[in-house]
C-alpha cells in the first residue's frame, strides 16, 4: 500500500523551510508542497483567534492541492491551533512541539531546559506541558523572544546587528543581569540551563549566532529533525509512503521485516508557495536548497485585515518549574 500524493508543509513564513529540509533528507522519495504565509508573518505576536483563522486558511489551500498529510511547521500554529486543525481535516496532521520536547527532555543533563519562542507559543505553555509529560523532573524556563522572527523574515541571519539582538534576547536565560542590575531568572551558575530549545522554526536559521551567544556548554535543540523522523513513522503506520519506498537496505530489501517494494518509484516533486514577497522568499530558499527548488509561486489567501480581534496581550518572560 502506498500513496504518491505530496506532503503539505505549512509555516507562517520561511522558518518552516528548516523542517522541510529535514523532511527531504529523512524521506527523500516523498513529494512536498510548502506554503509560507509570509504576507501575514509573524504569527507569534497575534491573538490566538487570529492565528487559528490564518492557519486554517493556509492549510485549506494545501488540502485543496490534494496532499496526503500536513506538517504544521510553525510552533505558534502548533501551540494554538493543532487540536482545531486535527478536528477539521480527515488526514494526518503533525505538529512540531511534541517531537522537539521529547528531544530536549532526552538531551538535558542537569534537568534544566530553556525554551525561546514567540509570545503566543510561550503564552500557551505548550512546550512546558510537553516537556513535563516526557519528564516531570525537568525544570522548564520559558522566555518570549519576539524580535527574532521579523529579523529572519527580512533575511537577516548573521552580522553584528543580528548578534546584538540575539544576545539581548537570550540574556535572561543565560543568567545575565537586566538594566537594574537584577537577574531576570536568578539562578546560580551551577543551576542554569544546559539545554536551549529553539521553540520556533525560524530560529534554526539563526543557529550559528545563537550557539555562539549561548556558549559551548549549552546544547541547542530544534524540532526539525525530530519532526521529520516522526513524519516518516506516521507515513509508514498509515500506509502513506510514496511508491517504491522501502525501509530495508541495499543488500537486503526485506531487512527488519520490511518487504521489497512492489511498485516502481516515481521521482519526487517539490513546490514552494508564498503569500508574501517572492524575491525575499527566494533568497532564503536559495540559501538553504541551492538549485533544488528553481522557482517559487505566489498564492493568495483571503485577507482578514479588516477583522476586529481581541486586544493583544504582550507576553513577558515566564518562569515555570512545577
Amino acid at each position: 500500500m502506498s500513496d504518491p500524493r505530496p506532503i503539505g508543509v505549512f509555516d507562517s513564513g520561511v522558518g518552516g523551510l528548516t523542517v522541510l529540509r529535514e523532511i527531504i533528507r529523512r524521506v527523500p522519495s516523498e513529494s512536498t508542497i510548502y506554503l509560507g504565509d509570509n504576507a501575514r508573518a509573524p504569527y507569534g505576536t497575534r491573538p490566538d483567534d487570529e492565528v487559528r483563522a490564518f492557519s486554517t486558511e493556509a492549510i485549506d489551500a494545501l488540502v485543496a492541492r490534494d496532499v496526503k498529510a500536513i506538517v504544521v511547521a510553525c510552533n505558534t500554529s502548533t501551540a494554538v491551533a493543532l487540536g482545531d486543525l486535527r478536528r477539521r481535516y480527515d488526514l494526518p496532521v503533525l505538529g512540531v512541539i511534541r517531537p522537539g520536547a521529547v528531544t530536549a527532555s532526552l538531551t538535558t543533563r542537569n534537568r534544566r531546559v530553556g525554551v525561546i519562542a514567540t509570545p503566543a507559543t510561550i503564552r500557551s505553555h505548550a512546550y512546558f506541558n510537553a516537556i513535563k509529560d516526557e519528564n516531570p523532573a525537568v525544570e522548564v524556563y520559558e522566555h518570549a523572544t519576539p524580535a527574532l522572527v521579523p529579523m529572519v523574515e527580512a533575511g537577516m541571519v548573521d552580522g553584528p546587528d543580528v548578534e546584538a539582538v540575539v544576545a539581548e534576547a537570550l540574556a535572561p536565560l543565560l543568567g545575565e543581569r537586566d538594566a537594574d542590575g537584577e537577574f531576570v531568572f536568578p539562578l546560580p551558575a551551577s543551576a542554569r540551563v544546559d539545554t536551549l530549545l529553539l521553540g520556533c522554526t525560524h530560529y534554526p536559521l539563526l543557529r550559528a549566532v545563537i550557539s555562539a551567544v549561548a556558549g559551548e556548554r549549552i546544547a541547542i535543540v530544534d524540532s526539525a529533525s525530530a519532526t521529520a523522523s516522526a513524519l516518516a513513522e506516521l507515513l509508514s503506520i498509515n500506509g502513506l509512503e510514496a511508491p517504491g519506498t522501502t525501509r530495508g537496505t541495499a543488500a537486503d530489501a526485506g531487512h527488519l521485516g520490511h518487504a521489497a517494494p512492489t511498485e516502481r518509484a516515481v521521482a519526487p516533486t517539490h513546490q514552494q508557495l508564498t503569500t508574501g514577497d517572492l524575491e525575499a522568499f527566494r533568497a532564503i530558499a536559495s540559501r538553504m536548497f541551492g538549485d533544488a527548488f528553481p522557482d517559487v509561486t505566489a498564492v493568495e489567501v483571503p485577507a482578514l485585515v479588516g477583522r476586529t480581534w481581541p486586544g493583544r496581550d504582550p507576553e513577558p518572560s515566564k518562569l515555570l518549574t512545577t
